[in-house]
């Protein structure tokens, strides 16, 4: 099974710890165990990461997965990373639509859809997208995700109940305290968890990091 594959398998709950910054804390992940980092190439985000200066990535190929966080950023921008060998897997977290995802189906790259959940009515066009996974987050117009705030889970379990063969990925607010309520109240394929394994933006807290690992029985 490829670690992408793993990483989205129904039968357990990976961890992504997403907002990585640097080489060291990337290690550090590595060596607890976690399933997969993201990184954030939006520029409005505290936890931004230029493309330029990405390259510590390339390190990490095959002993985690590498998921670029991208928001209305062009095609072109997220197949070159993947192609030069610095992501394995890209998330859309803007207003993307599914034909502005069409250039990565064609060049046979795999991605998540995140989509920030108010209503049901947010959820109507993701099956729309061919995407490798679709990422509920709290809603948060403009701000594309990280406000640590959670959404009613409810909303994500009618989701998945209608679409079971879809992996979801549950984001917003998952911290220590609910990281195991969300694992068995929705049995997502993986947890997202930003300022949940923080001390402040960008900076990791790994005991935060070792006790969503503990949550999820890893």
């Amino acid at each position: 099974m490829s670690r992408l594959d793993s990483f989205l398998d129904h039968q357990s709950v990976s961890l992504k710890v997403c907002g990585v910054t640097n080489a060291a804390d990337a290690e550090r992940l590595v060596e607890l165990g976690v399933d997969a980092i993201g990184v954030n190439f939006w520029p409005g985000s505290p936890r931004h990461v230029a493309s330029t200066e990405a390259g510590w990535l390339t390190s990490l190929e095959g002993r985690i997965l590498r998921v670029g966080v991208f928001v209305n950023a062009p095609a072109e921008l997220q197949i070159s990373l993947v192609r030069e060998g610095l992501l394995d897997l890209v998330q859309l977290h803007g207003d993307e639509t599914p034909d502005d995802a069409a250039a990565l189906r064609e060049a046979g790259i795999p991605f998540i859809k995140a989509i920030g959940v108010k209503t049901h009515a947010d959820l109507e066009r993701v099956e729309d997208f061919c995407a490798a996974a679709v990422l509920l987050d709290a809603h948060a117009p403009g701000v594309y995700g990280g406000t640590g705030e959670t959404f009613d889970w409810n909303t994500a379990l009618d989701f998945k109940s209608k679409h079971p063969q879809l992996p979801l990925i549950l984001a917003g607010g998952i911290k220590t305290e609910n990281a195991a309520r969300a694992a068995e109240m929705l049995h997502p394929s993986a947890l997202d968890v930003a300022s949940g394994a923080e001390s402040s933006p960008g900076i990791k807290d790994f005991d935060k990091v070792r006790g969503l690992l503990r949550a999820l029985n890893r």
